[in-house]
């Protein structure tokens, strides 16, 4: 089955899931790759907003921002955690469900995807163009890891004291979650092709030690310090079975 120019197929899995693509992505937004990196041109050539382009607003700090204020998180790093689980989930949930629905994936070249920081959960996002690829564990991994959840791992890191291992975990969770999900689909051949390529992702040297799979649940090594949240408790696959004491830095990786 080819891609779709609209990856329609997403749209009945949910929100996680959904990528807006094509004509839909001509919003004045900033691209993932900005985010993760030093502020570049546009990729169209025009400039961004001022609010975006202003060096002590830019897009991964406005997320941050924007997630510490609606979990009323305790620290910036709390916010940064779960922004980045936030954003590894719809990365893994678009590249993930197109490799088990269509058996491609498409190019989500960090230049070529576009995001509102300001946005509410889960993460809007827009391809300008839907590029397909093969739909095997290899491409995936070069598509997720290499190209958006390592520079976000690095950007998040030069702002905030989130361990690697933690960061691992967030990442090897995210893939296990949308692999859960896909594994409720009827149609014949999708959970399977969606459990088999998050396996064989789960062993890459980049989360390999993340965690325990069992079937379809995982159990990770790490806290994504949700916990730390008022009233968040523990997350289904948390190293924690209750949350720690609280103390001035709970273990995290």
């Amino acid at each position: 089955m080819d891609l779709d120019p609209r990856l329609t197929a997403l749209r009945g899995l949910g929100g996680f899931f959904v990528l807006r693509a094509a004509e839909e992505a001509g919003r004045r937004l900033p691209t993932l790759d900005q985010a993760y990196g030093p502020r570049r041109p546009d990729v169209q050539g025009a400039p961004l907003t001022d609010s975006l382009t202003d060096p002590l607003n830019d897009p991964l700090a406005v997320r941050v921002r924007r997630v510490g204020a609606a979990l009323r998180a305790p620290e910036p790093r709390v916010a940064a955690s779960v922004a980045h689980q936030g954003l590894a989930a719809r990365l893994w949930s678009v590249a993930l469900g197109c490799a088990a629905l269509y058996g491609a994936v498409p190019d989500l070249d960090p230049e070529a995807m576009r995001w509102d920081p300001e946005g509410s959960a889960p993460d809007d996002l827009w391809l300008t163009e839907v590029r397909p690829l093969p739909g095997d564990a290899e491409t995936l991994a070069e598509v997720v890891l290499h190209g958006h959840l390592e520079p976000l791992a690095a950007a998040l890191r030069a702002r905030h004291r989130l361990a690697p291992g933690l960061l691992r975990g967030n990442a090897a969770s995210a893939l296990a979650a949308s692999a859960r999900e896909l594994s409720r689909h009827a149609r014949p051949g999708v959970a399977s092709r969606a459990a088999r390529l998050s396996r064989e992702l789960l062993a890459h040297p980049l989360l390999t030690g993340s965690g325990t799979l069992t079937g379809t649940a995982f159990r990770r090594r790490s806290c994504c310090l949700y916990y730390r949240v008022p009233g968040g408790g523990v997350c289904g696959d948390c190293c924690f079975v209750r949350p720690p004491r609280s103390s001035p830095r709970a273990p995290s990786g």
